[in-house]
C-alpha cells in the first residue's frame, strides 16, 4: 500500500513537473531582471528623475498639472494620476482613448513643484517591456495571464508531491549529500533535490503570489460587482458627470487626505475607470511602513460636489492582491531582499534546468534490478528512479 501511494505521488510529480517546467523557466528567466527593474531603468536611462529642489519647495495644483499632461494629447482622457512610493516630486498622470480599461495608453511625467513636463515615458517598448510582457501574459492578455495562473498552480502540486516523494528517496542518505563520485545523472539527481527542498518555501511562496497576481482583472472586476455596486445605489440612473462639470481634483485630494491622517496617496483612479465609478474621484491611501504601504484604503469623493461618500475596507482578496504583488518580486526589503530574491531565483532555474535534464537523460538508467548487489544505494532505487523520471522536485 505505501510503495502504491509514493507511485501515485510520482505519477502526479512527474506530469505536473513536465507541464509547467518550461512555462516556470521562462518565468524565473524574466522574473531575473524585473526584481531590479528600477536599476535597470537608471542604467538604461529610462527612469524618470525629478531635478533637486529643497524639500520645502510648494506644489503646483494637481488641477494644474493634469492640464498640462492633456494638453499633449487632447483627444484622450485622464484615466490615472500617480506618485511614486519613493519620490512625491512628479506626477505620473496616464490617458487613454476612453476611461474603460485598455492597453492603449500614454503616459505623461509632470513635475509636481512647477508643473513641467519631465519626459512621456514609453511604455510600450524595450527590453523591460518584453520581459514584463512574457512573465505576466506571454503577449496574450487575460486568457495568456489565466494560463500563466494554471502552470503556477501546477507548479505548487509539483512542490507538494515533491516533498512527500523527498522523505523516502532520503531516508537512507545523510541531508545535502551529493554523490559526486557517481554518474553525473545520479550527482544531478541528488543536486536537484538539495537545491528543490532549500527553496522550497521560497518557491511555494512566489509560486503561490505569481498565480493569485494572474487574477488581478478578475479579482478587481468582482470587487465593483461585490462591494463597489452596492455604494453607487443612490447614483443609479444618473448619467457620468460631465468633464466640465467636475469639481477640482486639488480639493477632493486634500479632502480625501484629511480624511485619513497619517496616510499618503498611492494613486487616482477617475470617473469610470476599473478602480472608480462613473461619478467619483477615488483616491487610494496607503500608510508610511513598508508593509502598510502595500495595505490600500480607497476613498470615494463625489466628482461634481467634492464631497466624500463612502470609505470602505478593501475585501480579504483585494488585500491578498495588493501584498501578494511587491511579495512576489522581493519589494519589501530594499536590495539586500532583492539580491536573496534574485539568487533563490537562480537556485530555481538550476532546479528546473536539472529535472528537465533528468527526465531527458531517463533512457540512460541502469534498471535496478541489474545493480542489486553491485550499487551500495540500490535500497532505494524503486524510490529514486520514479522521482528522477519525473524531473523530481521541479520547482521546489
Amino acid at each position: 500500500m505505501k510503495s502504491q501511494r509514493i507511485k501515485t505521488w510520482a505519477w502526479v510529480h512527474k506530469w505536473s513537473s513536465l507541464v509547467c517546467t518550461v512555462f516556470m523557466l521562462l518565468l524565473c528567466i524574466t522574473g531575473l531582471p524585473l526584481i531590479f527593474h528600477h536599476e535597470i531603468g537608471h542604467l538604461l536611462g529610462t527612469e524618470v528623475e525629478a531635478p533637486k529642489m529643497p524639500a520645502s519647495t510648494p506644489r503646483e495644483s494637481l488641477d494644474r498639472v493634469l492640464e498640462t499632461a492633456k494638453a499633449l494629447h487632447p483627444d484622450r482622457v485622464v484615466q490615472y494620476a500617480s506618485q511614486p512610493e519613493d519620490d512625491d516630486a512628479i506626477w505620473f498622470v496616464t490617458l487613454t482613448p476612453t476611461p474603460a480599461p485598455t492597453d492603449d495608453f500614454k503616459q505623461v511625467a509632470v513635475d509636481a513643484r512647477t508643473g513641467k513636463v519631465l519626459a512621456q515615458p514609453k511604455t510600450d517598448e524595450g527590453f523591460m517591456y518584453v520581459m514584463l510582457k512574457l512573465h505576466v501574459d506571454l503577449f496574450a492578455g487575460l486568457p495568456g495571464m489565466l494560463f500563466l495562473g494554471f502552470m503556477g498552480f501546477l507548479l505548487l502540486v509539483a512542490i507538494v508531491s515533491g516533498v512527500v516523494l523527498y522523505s523516502p528517496f532520503m531516508r537512507k542518505l545523510e541531508f545535502g549529500t551529493v554523490r559526486r563520485e557517481r554518474r553525473p545523472r545520479l550527482k544531478w539527481l541528488d543536486l536537484h533535490n538539495l537545491l528543490g527542498i532549500v527553496t522550497l518555501v521560497w518557491a511555494f511562496t512566489v509560486g503561490a503570489t505569481g498565480m493569485i497576481n494572474t487574477w488581478a482583472d478578475l479579482i478587481v472586476k468582482y470587487w465593483q460587482h461585490d462591494q463597489l455596486s452596492a455604494l453607487l445605489k443612490p447614483y443609479q440612473g444618473q448619467p457620468t458627470v460631465p468633464m466640465a462639470e467636475r469639481g477640482s481634483v486639488q480639493q477632493s485630494m486634500d479632502v480625501a487626505l484629511q480624511s485619513a491622517p497619517g496616510m499618503k496617496l498611492s494613486f487616482i483612479a477617475f470617473p469610470g475607470t476599473a478602480f472608480s465609478s462613473p461619478h467619483h474621484n477615488t483616491f487610494f491611501l496607503r500608510g508610511n511602513e513598508p508593509f502598510t504601504s502595500r495595505l490600500l484604503q480607497p476613498v470615494l469623493v463625489d466628482a461634481q460636489t467634492g464631497v466624500i461618500t463612502a470609505s470602505p475596507r478593501l475585501p480579504w482578496y483585494l488585500t491578498a492582491l495588493l501584498v501578494s504583488q511587491p511579495l512576489h518580486f522581493g519589494d519589501y526589503g530594499g536590495m539586500p531582499m532583492q539580491i536573496l530574491w534574485a539568487l533563490l531565483d537562480i537556485a530555481t532555474i538550476i532546479v528546473l534546468g536539472s529535472g528537465l535534464y533528468l527526465w531527458l537523460k531517463r533512457g540512460n538508467t541502469v534498471p535496478a534490478s541489474a545493480k542489486a548487489g553491485a550499487d551500495p544505494h540500490a535500497a532505494h532505487a524503486p524510490v529514486a528512479q520514479p522521482a528522477s523520471t519525473a524531473a523530481a522536485k521541479v520547482g521546489t
